[in-house]
C-alpha cells in the first residue's frame, strides 16, 4: 500500500504519467496499474481520466493529503528502526535559503565528521519553498528567515531554532579609495543588482533601504547569487550579500567586501524551522542536539 501512496504522491508532484513512473522507478504502466488499484481499494476515483495528466478529483486531494502524511510516517518509522538497531544513520534533507548556503557548512560538518554513516541531501530554496516542503513533509527542517513569512496556522505546531542574525556587506570591485564601512545611505550611487522580488532577502534589503529613503530599483535581479557577483566588474556595480556569503563569493575575484552599518534591526534573523517533536525522526533528533 504505501508504495502506491507514493506513486499517487509522485504523480500529483510531476503532473505527468511518465516522470511520476522514472521518479518511482517503474514503468508507466505499471505506475498507472497501482494508481487503479488504489482506487479500486478506496473505492473512489482520483485521478481524473483523459489522454493525459489532468489533475486529481476532489477525493484524490484529500486522498494525497493524508498520503503525505502516512509516507511520512512509514520513512520515518523505517529509519527510527535502522538508527535504533545500527546506530545514526541515513540521510538528512535540509532546506537552505540561498543566502544561508556559505554558512551551513558550519552547523552540518561538525555533525557528519562525528557521524560516518549519516548523508546530507539539500536543496536550495526560497523561504515560501521551504515552508511548502515542510507542509509536503519533503524536507526534514528548514534554514530560513525567523520570521519570514511564516504562516503559523500553516504550519501548526512547528519551531524555530534561532541561530544568528544576518549582517549584510556590499560587493563592489577593490578600490583602494572605497572606506572600510558604509551606510545604507551611502548606496544611492551604485548600479544594484539584487535578488528577485520573491525572495525574503530582497525584502529585506529593499526594507533597510527604503529607512534611508532609496527605493530599491537594481539594474539587474536573478534568483542566482553567482549571476549578481559575476555582473559585478565595474566601478559602482555592486551586490548587496549577507557578510558570509559575500566573503565566500568575492574571495579570489579581485571584490570587496564592506560591512554595512545601521540597518533595521531584527528582519534578518536565521533560523532552523523545525517539525513537532513527534514529527521528527530520531536523526534529526541527533542533529539538533548537536546545534546546542
Amino acid at each position: 500500500m504505501i508504495d502506491k501512496l507514493e506513486m499517487l504522491i509522485a504523480l500529483a508532484r510531476e503532473r505527468h504519467f511518465g516522470r511520476a513512473a522514472e521518479a518511482c522507478h517503474v514503468t508507466q504502466p505499471t505506475l498507472s496499474s497501482a494508481i487503479k488499484s488504489l482506487e479500486e481499494h478506496l473505492g473512489v476515483q482520483l485521478v481524473q481520466r483523459g489522454a493525459r495528466f489532468i489533475g486529481l478529483t476532489p477525493e484524490g486531494e484529500r486522498v494525497l493529503a493524508r498520503a503525505k502524511a502516512i509516507v511520512a510516517e512509514a520513512r520515518a518509522l523505517k529509519s527510527d528502526v535502522k538508527v535504533a538497531r545500527e546506530g545514526l544513520s541515513g540521510t538528512l534533507r535540509l532546506g537552505v535559503i540561498p543566502t544561508a548556503l556559505a554558512a551551513v557548512h558550519d552547523l552540518t560538518r561538525p555533525f557528519l565528521d562525528d557521524h560516518p554513516g549519516v548523508r546530507l541531501r539539500i536543496a536550495s530554496l526560497n523561504s515560501h519553498e521551504i515552508l511548502e516542503r515542510l507542509a509536503d513533509f519533503e524536507i526534514d527542517a528548514g534554514l530560513s528567515y525567523a520570521t519570514a513569512d511564516n504562516p503559523r496556522d500553516r504550519l501548526p505546531g512547528f519551531k524555530t531554532l534561532l541561530l544568528y542574525e544576518e549582517n549584510y556587506a556590499l560587493v563592489t570591485p577593490a578600490d583602494p579609495d572605497l572606506p572600510a564601512t558604509l551606510t545604507w545611505a551611502d548606496l544611492g550611487g551604485f548600479e544594484l543588482g539584487l535578488l528577485t522580488p520573491d525572495m525574503q532577502n530582497r525584502r529585506i534589503i529593499d526594507r533597510n533601504l527604503a529607512k534611508v529613503g532609496i527605493v530599491a530599483s537594481p539594474r539587474i535581479e536573478s534568483s542566482s547569487i553567482v549571476a549578481l557577483v559575476s555582473h559585478v566588474t565595474e566601478k559602482h556595480t555592486a551586490t548587496i550579500l549577507p557578510a558570509r556569503t559575500a566573503a565566500f563569493f568575492a574571495e579570489g575575484r579581485g571584490l570587496a567586501c564592506i560591512p554595512l552599518t545601521g540597518g533595521v534591526a531584527g528582519i534578518a534573523n536565521v533560523a532552523f524551522i523545525l517539525p513537532p517533536v513527534g514529527r521528527r525522526t530520531l536523526l534529526l533528533d541527533a542533529f539538533v542536539e548537536s546545534l546546542a
